[in-house]
């Protein structure tokens, strides 16, 4: 199965189509090189990302105490101004 995307008239259409053995066949044989370097340079990366906690639990202790003790200065309203912002307002 091929699916391809065109934008006629700025209308995105994707159309689907079968895909036959001499094309399957074309496609196997002849790798793009590009996608096999981007796979070669991407790899290490992606493994170290993988490798990171999904979240610095001590940093986020530090944090917590230093708000509790009032060593970190809190602004409610500036906070729920900016995610207000970043989310827009609904009027």
């Amino acid at each position: 199965m091929r699916i391809t995307t065109a934008t006629p008239g700025g209308v995105s259409v994707q159309q689907v189509s079968e895909v036959t053995a001499a094309d399957g066949a074309h496609a196997a044989a002849a790798p793009s090189a590009p996608a096999e370097l981007q796979s070669a340079v991407l790899q290490p990366a992606l493994q170290a990302l993988r490798d990171l906690p999904d979240i610095d639990h001590e940093k986020v202790a530090q944090l917590r105490d230093a708000l509790a003790k009032g060593e970190l200065p809190f602004n409610a309203g500036k906070l729920a101004g900016l995610i207000q912002r970043f989310h827009g307002s609904e009027k």
